[in-house]
């Protein structure tokens, strides 16, 4: 895996090199807050695009997600498709945040990671109360607690995966095919 620091990508990105920044979140996440200049393919929609990525990989790509774990399932499924020139930026839009680079902000939207937890803990909460009268509704909090623990162990997360498909995590999407047609011809 080839990674690269957020110091590095604010200087390639400055130089106005050849560089692709291609943040792999929701659109609701990339809406909220996103490097200037980068252009949103949701990682569920990564697929549709490899041709324009492919012909963009005669620059680096520099894949952003939120902290790291969906950029770099993004590089690998690059990689498979015959595209190495990919890096993912270390941390993410957490690193780039914490570092206090410019960011371009829109309407305020909950990220992928919380929603995760809200609906974990939802799930938790009312099979532990369901309990109460059938215990078999138990098995719905080892159902996450399992979840939980495949996640962790195999940085995929399963029910954000689920998520991305809700319309609040679809809103504000741009038409990633014109974006990346627009970022190949710099």
């Amino acid at each position: 895996m080839t990674t690269i620091d957020v110091t590095t990508t604010r200087a390639m990105a400055a130089a106005g090199g050849a560089i692709l920044l291609l943040d792999v979140r929701t659109p609701a996440e990339f809406e909220t807050a996103h490097v200037d200049g980068a252009v949103n393919v949701p990682l569920d929609r990564l697929e549709t695009h490899l041709p324009q990525l492919a012909e963009a990989a005669l620059s680096r790509i520099v894949l952003i997600c939120q902290s790291g774990g969906r950029a770099t399932t993004a590089q690998a499924k690059l990689a498979q498709a015959g595209i190495p020139t990919s890096a993912v930026m270390t941390g993410g839009m957490n690193a780039w945040l914490a570092a206090g680079a410019p960011v371009n902000r829109g309407r305020q939207r909950w990220s992928l990671e919380r929603q995760v937890r809200l609906v974990a803990g939802l799930l938790v909460l009312v099979s532990v109360l369901l309990s109460l009268v059938t215990p078999w509704s138990l098995l719905v909090t080892a159902f996450v607690g399992a979840g939980l623990t495949y996640a962790g162990a195999s940085d995929n997360c399963l029910m954000g995966l689920l998520l991305t498909r809700l319309p609040y995590n679809r809103a504000g999407a741009a038409d990633p095919a014109g974006a990346l047609a627009h970022a190949c011809r710099r």
